[in-house]
């Protein structure tokens, strides 16, 4: 399992939707933070469900490690419904999963992570915390633009400048494949928080948790399962020719 890494007093405010990549990040976030906070967003997305997989991956999470069960604090959740209320997409939307004009799929949430980050940072600046961890991964995605490492990196420019701050936002998983995401999860944990995170959290778009696959709950159709469902047979493949 993975030591810590920085000094214990910092602390890190983990941006947890109740996903698969972010329950990983979190897992990330507590092997080196020695106070970590989690966020979630509401926004009026359709699979808002994956909000209701928070507590209990928070949980798992506490029982995994007693040291995470230290470290992990508050879990905060903001109300963004005027984002869904502007954006006519297919995750705010009941409408049919598709590419959109200009190549990106109509699940796109024009300026969602861009937004986040900055509620993010106006939540750390009253919680004290200096480091932001998000899911976002320009390796192995659905082609969203607020995703891609030079986002990344100019919004922290933009957050430091008009905040008179220091934060710095990670992205443990911006250079990896989901395959190395389950990868990572078993690093940090074992098989017990691979275990976890494909029973408890959440990608379906649809918001599908009645059908159990051996990647996780979901409809297994939309592009957010296909992209778990292939990292997960790439990832049991890997370790059975290991």
């Amino acid at each position: 399992m993975s030591t810590p890494t920085r000094a214990p007093e910092d602390a890190a405010l983990v941006l947890f939707s109740g996903g698969q990549d972010s329950a990983t990040c979190l897992a990330w976030a507590l092997a080196r933070f020695g106070r970590v906070e989690t966020l979630g967003f509401e926004y009026g997305q359709r699979h808002a469900v994956e909000l209701d997989c928070r507590e209990a991956l928070r949980a798992g999470l506490r029982a995994q490690n007693p040291l995470w069960a230290e470290r992990l604090g508050m879990d905060h959740t903001l109300a963004l419904g005027a984002l869904g209320d502007i954006s006519e997409t297919a995750l705010t939307r009941t409408a049919e999963i598709a590419m959109a004009e200009g190549g990106l799929p109509n699940t796109f949430v024009p300026g969602r992570n861009i937004i986040f980050l900055t509620f993010a940072a106006a939540l750390a600046a009253r919680r004290g915390i200096r480091h932001i961890v998000t899911g976002v991964c320009e390796t192995d995605y659905s082609g969203y633009p607020d995703c891609r490492d030079d986002t990344i990196k100019a919004v922290q420019v933009a957050l430091n400048l008009g905040m008179d701050a220091r934060y710095v936002l990670h992205t443990p998983l911006m250079w990896i494949d989901k395959a190395a995401t389950w990868a990572l999860a078993e690093e940090l944990g074992g098989a017990s928080l691979v275990s976890l995170i494909n029973q408890e959290s959440h990608t379906c778009y649809l918001g599908d948790r009645g059908t159990m696959h051996p990647w996780g709950h979901g409809c297994g159709e939309c592009p957010a399962c296909a992209l778990r469902r292939t990292g997960w047979e790439e990832y049991i493949k890997g370790k059975a020719n290991a």
